[in-house]
């Protein structure tokens, strides 16, 4: 009954929220996407040409304003554990970031190329308990640092989500050994109560891209 009040809510809220009524009618996948835009203009993420990774991508909004805002040059990678419906000069791998099958295709869709941004909105599916969680968002976060460690150029960067929470102080701090810089961002269409936040890291340090060689 509980749970059935909490989803009454939830679905309430969610048609009730302005950013789902202006993804609807703008025809955008998701109200995620106002996170990341608000991002692009306030620190220029973007720039045409670009080599776009973006991991937890489904159901594609990000992928969808990426692609956008790069016009006709560039290169968008999308991943994700669920299925995504296809988007017009997106390259789309369909895994569990997790394992390795679908990590080497990933790696063999950039063909030796470096990224320029890796973009992760990754987030694991909630079970309500937080010593579960946490540790499962922390390790989709490690996972993407790893990535951007090996395919991420020297000087590029890393926008991920991340949760607030057990491990998240120690995680930033190592972040910041990697980059030259890393801002926490609270977008506004990131709902108040979320304990959600973007690291946002920029000028990749050199060094990290020797291991692949």
């Amino acid at each position: 009954m509980n749970r059935s009040k909490s989803s009454r809510r939830w679905l309430a809220e969610h048609f009730a929220d302005p950013y789902v009524k202006r993804a609807q009618s703008e025809g955008m996948r998701s109200r995620a996407v106002y996170k990341l835009e608000e991002l692009i203009e306030r620190d220029q993420l973007i720039r045409p040409g670009m080599v776009v990774v973006d991991l937890g991508a489904a159901p594609g909004g990000w992928s969808q304003l990426v692609r956008r805002e790069l016009g006709e040059r560039g290169r968008v990678i999308a991943l994700d554990i669920l299925e995504m419906p296809s988007l017009a000069g997106v390259e789309f791998i369909h895994g569990d970031f997790r394992e390795p099958e679908p990590l080497s295709r990933l790696e063999a869709a950039l063909g030796g190329q470096l990224a320029d941004l890796v973009l992760s909105d990754m987030a694991p599916n909630m079970s309500g308990m937080s010593g579960v969680d946490q540790p499962r968002s922390m390790h989709l976060c490690e996972l993407a640092r790893d990535f951007a460690d090996q395919h991420l150029r020297e000087g590029g960067t890393l926008l991920m989500k991340v949760f607030q929470g057990q491990g998240s102080d120690a995680f930033l701090k190592d972040l910041r050994q990697r980059y030259a810089k890393v801002q926490i961002r609270k977008p506004k269409a990131s709902r108040n109560r979320s304990p959600e936040i973007y690291a946002l890291a920029t000028g990749k340090r050199g060094g990290a891209n020797e291991a692949r060689e």
